[in-house]
């Protein structure tokens, strides 16, 4: 990998070499920063069980909504995916965030490779990660976003009246990043056929702890025809590390350099872990945990205000703000065009 692909954020190999070994460092200065309560963040959730009856596969999610007493109007939607073992339950943080701010967040679970990889006789652990990480349950996985979003959005659905179909986003975390891509246009060819989930519903991405795409050697083969806005978040230390894989932190900024798109930012956090993004509590660090979930959860809607609303300031603002915890700070790519979408905040009454 070349010592330039990282113009933008500044980010070259030698100093992401400086940037791991400043992580000890920055432990000095990230008591400086509080997380807020979440004493504000009041929604609504509710769970879905739903069946994709064409491919006889469960897709349960969980729908977080913004709280009554808002401004009319139609929200936007992020539709999250899951990292590998985990369930709808899971980064909740993100969710109760997202819609206390405005943004409905519905999160799927992906019943190949949930929970399930981790229950049974722990000796056949290894079978059934690769099970859950093989390339058909990556595709079932792009299957179940689509299919989740075809259910929330149709004729049936109490919700589909008040969402903004112009304002839709797909995110993820670790094998949820490699979902939230495959949708957002990611192929692979497979016996000279192109495999290729993409959704054009989806407007924008938020790809957090992306692995590598196993098996594929040209990672910009695979990535160049990934076009909507993308919003990349890492830290210094996290490291995949399960059964039979590792992936080092290399991969996750390698993903972000083969993104086709120049509509893309890069925040990479001093320290923490791979895990440190979903709802454990202490990886991490017992103080950089939470400092890490609000940062992140904050930093996505600084994104998407720049993606919808060709505002670029919330993410200066936030790149200020949470600049002791950074390694790198993301910036604003070029706005064009005078077209604004509403405030996220201007959602519907109940």
């Amino acid at each position: 990998m070349r010592d330039d692909v990282f113009p933008r954020p500044g980010v070259s190999r030698r100093r992401f070499g400086a940037m791991l070994v400043g992580g000890v460092a920055a432990a000095a200065v990230t008591p400086a920063i509080r997380p807020a309560g979440a004493a504000s963040e009041d929604v609504r959730i509710a769970d879905l069980d739903w069946v994709d009856a064409g491919r006889d596969r469960r897709v349960p999610a969980r729908l977080y909504w913004p709280s009554p007493g808002a401004p009319a109007g139609p929200v936007p939607l992020i539709v999250f995916s899951h990292g590998l073992g985990q369930s709808r339950t899971g980064y909740s943080y993100l969710g109760r965030h997202w819609a206390a701010n405005g943004y409905a967040s519905l999160h799927v679970q992906h019943v190949g490779s949930d929970g399930t990889v981790w229950a049974g006789n722990p000796f056949e652990v290894l079978d059934r990660v690769n099970l859950a990480a093989d390339e058909r349950e990556a595709i079932a996985r792009a299957a179940d976003m689509s299919f989740a979003l075809d259910r929330i959005l149709g004729r049936d659905s109490a919700f589909a009246a008040f969402i903004d179909p112009a304002r839709i986003v797909a995110a993820g975390h670790s094998y949820g990043a490699n979902t939230t891509l495959i949708v957002g246009g990611a192929r692979v060819v497979r016996e000279g056929k192109t495999i290729d989930r993409r959704d054009m519903r989806f407007k924008a991405g938020i790809v957090i702890s992306a692995p590598p795409f196993y098996g594929e050697r040209d990672l910009h083969a695979v990535l160049t025809a990934v076009t909507m806005p993308t919003f990349h978040v890492t830290a210094t230390a996290d490291v995949i590390a399960l059964p039979g894989r590792r992936s080092p932190v290399q991969d996750r900024l390698d993903v972000y350099e083969a993104v086709g798109t120049s509509r893309k930012a890069l925040a990479v956090f001093q320290g923490g872990s791979h895990s440190i993004f979903t709802d454990r509590p202490l990886t991490g660090g017992v103080t950089l945990n939470p400092q890490v979930k609000q940062a992140t959860a904050e930093g996505a809607l600084a994104f998407l205000d720049l993606t919808f609303r060709g505002d670029p300031s919330p993410l200066a603002s936030w790149s200020e703000t949470w600049r002791p915890l950074l390694a790198v700070a993301p910036t604003a790519y070029p706005v064009t065009g005078s077209g604004r979408h509403p405030s996220r905040r201007d959602r519907p009454r109940s």
